[in-house]
């Protein structure tokens, strides 16, 4: 079963409302096994309407409306599509008070256009609305068997229930199949690399996988189509294996949504702690470990040192070192990392320097270029990245990746590939270059 997605309402053009319906009902027609090959937005204006249905009903054959069900005289969502699957609307006085009941709840009088939303199919079904007015709706089309449209209200409180409670297991009855999707996030490698190392996996038909590229991390989506939910989860499962054979521990989670959050766990599970000092960063590596539930556990201490004073007097970095080395150089790096980690008394420290940009580069010191350290009792560890031709805070996020990711290296006691090993010491003296 083809589907497409119509999201309804001149507020989503404008911007000022974000589509999230769209991706909820992408991920739960793709856990039913109904392949979305359409997504379209539309704003509340009765001739486009009607060319975006007449357009969708010929190449798909499930529709799922959001939106265009209100009390007003330009949602007309349920006319138009009525009209396209050969049903009309009868005025149903059961909806009326529902409608009428729902308004009384909160003592308030139903403004009489609210009438409007008590029509619903003639031949086609209604379906309830437990969390507001407008009643979903299904047609059927009256030309060709097997083609459906599903019209679902705008507000995520009310059409997520009302697919989950009615519309899911309807369409459950009528699949043949389920998709299930696991995602692998991966650091440390390019999307260009990647692709090198898995090229032949990625032309399997099922299980299927992609590549997807986010700012210094990939993520590879493997997708199963299988007769139960439990198949299609094993499919996937032994599918991963083969890249987890070909990229080791540069897999950073096949569960969580985000580097820190693995950071975090990570850190709790062996009662290990982290303080950070961010120069151009400016504390983005401490607000994403915060924004993380028991962050409180693992996380010290945190310090936005800009200024070359503050630097050497908060963490300790050498004046030498500064006049020698500059600002932004692995050596106060290492410094940065080993004085906040000493301040904090931390397992962990990181210091982070660079420049984001857009100025104050040089040749030798291009925007774009961050040195960052990873340190604790027994290692410390430099990694030089440069972010060409990028954003200010492109910069910054890439940056604060990088150093998440080598934090849980050394928690691991994993290697830290690209990083040179630094002495532990008062002064940064370079060791060797891993």
């Amino acid at each position: 079963m083809k589907a497409e997605i119509i999201a309804v309402g001149t507020e989503l053009l404008l911007g000022d409302i974000l589509n999230t319906n769209a991706q909820f009902l992408s991920r739960e027609l793709a856990a039913l096994g109904i392949t979305v090959h359409y997504q379209s937005v539309v704003g509340d204006n009765p001739e486009r309407l009607e060319g975006v249905v007449r357009q969708a009903r010929s190449r798909s054959d499930l529709l799922i409306f959001s939106g265009g069900l209100g009390p007003t005289e330009d949602d007309l969502t349920k006319q138009t599509v009525a009209r396209a699957y050969g049903d009309t609307l009868r005025f149903d006085e059961e909806e009326l008070e529902h409608i009428r009941a729902f308004f009384a709840k909160s003592g308030r009088t139903m403004p009489e256009n609210n009438r409007r939303q008590a029509m619903v199919p003639t031949r086609g079904r209604k379906i309830p609305n437990a969390n507001g007015t407008a009643p979903g709706m299904i047609f059927e089309d009256g030309q060709q068997a097997g083609k459906y449209a599903v019209l679902l209200p705008g507000p995520p409180k009310e059409l997520q229930p009302m697919f989950l409670d009615s519309v899911r297991p309807w369409l459950a009855a009528m699949s043949d199949s389920v998709l299930h999707s696991m995602t692998l996030r991966v650091a440390g490698l390019g999307e260009s690399h990647l692709e090198d190392k898995v090229a032949h996996l990625l032309r399997g038909e099922n299980p299927t996988a992609a590549l997807y590229a986010k700012t210094a991390e990939v993520i590879v989506r493997i997708t199963a189509k299988a007769q139960t939910k439990e198949k299609a989860q094993e499919m996937c499962r032994s599918y991963a294996q083969k890249f987890y054979d070909i990229l080791g521990d540069c897999i950073y989670t096949d569960h969580a949504d985000s580097l820190e959050e693995v950071v975090v766990s990570t850190l709790a599970e062996r009662g290990m702690t982290l303080a950070t000092a961010e120069s151009c960063t400016g504390g983005l590596v401490s607000q994403r470990i915060t924004a993380i539930p028991g962050a409180s556990e693992v996380f010290s201490y945190g310090a936005c040192t800009y200024a070359n004073e503050i630097k050497e007097r908060v963490l300790g970095v050498k004046h030498e070192t500064l006049e020698a080395c500059g600002a932004v150089s692995p050596e106060t790096a290492a410094e940065m990392a080993q004085g906040v980690r000493k301040a904090a008394g931390a397992d962990i420290g990181v210091g982070i320097t660079g420049i984001a940009g857009p100025g104050g580069g040089t040749k030798e010191k291009p925007v774009g270029l961050v040195y960052i350290s990873a340190c604790s009792a027994d290692a410390v560890y430099v990694k030089r990245i440069v972010v060409p031709n990028r954003t200010r805070e492109v910069v910054r996020i890439s940056a604060a990746q990088h150093a998440l990711e080598m934090v849980r290296r050394l928690a691991l006691s994993l290697e830290q590939p690209g990083c040179s090993r630094f002495a532990p010491g008062k002064a940064a003296h370079m060791e060797t270059a891993e």
